[in-house]
């Protein structure tokens, strides 16, 4: 194992600046590979350390954020595909920004929906942006950081973490609708 990590460390400076572009362009093709978002931070995080793999997931889930938006927005026939997935994924099921944030946590749940229901609640592009943004922070930091702990957790754990993510979207849902005024 260690001569593992000291071969990827030698390939990581023997790439030099070129390793973390592409890094970021592995986040721009991740869902024309079929990579669920964990996978690559995960590999940011062996590849680069907790720091510099937190960055640049971020970086690389924000630019995927801002491709999401600009295929929803030039390819109506992208956008009707999501609409119909967020209809049997979500059906009749208002979503707030808060659990959305929840849901980018939570492993394999589709990027480009979750993009979706993030620009039909924003007014603006930059609004767009500033939630989604926002909502990659947490991904990025979480998968990282304990990328190594997830996977080697027991399934029991697993389920257990899966079990207060959803409890998690469950509150945030509640709380939304007692918010919500009826007109």
């Amino acid at each position: 194992m260690e001569q593992f990590d000291q071969s990827i460390e030698l390939f990581i400076e023997s790439a030099g600046w070129l390793a973390p572009v592409l890094f970021i362009l592995l986040h721009l093709l991740r869902p024309f590979l079929f990579l669920p978002v964990i996978v690559v931070c995960i590999a940011g995080g062996v590849l680069f350390g907790f720091l510099e793999g937190a960055l640049l997931s971020f970086f690389g889930l924000s630019l995927m954020s801002l491709v999401s938006y600009q295929l929803v927005n030039k390819f109506p026939r992208f956008r009707a595909k999501l609409s119909r997935l967020k209809d049997k994924v979500f059906r009749d099921r208002t979503l707030s920004v808060s659990q959305v944030m929840v849901l980018r946590i939570m492993p394999f749940v589709h990027f480009h929906l979750l993009s979706l229901y993030l620009m039909e609640m924003s007014k603006t592009f930059k609004e767009y942006m500033y939630y989604s943004m926002l909502g990659v922070i947490m991904p990025a930091v979480l998968y990282t950081a304990f990328g190594e702990l997830i996977r080697e957790l027991p399934w029991y754990m697993t389920l257990i973490m899966l079990a207060l993510l959803i409890g998690v979207f469950q509150l945030l849902g509640r709380l939304n609708k007692s918010h919500v005024q009826p007109n």
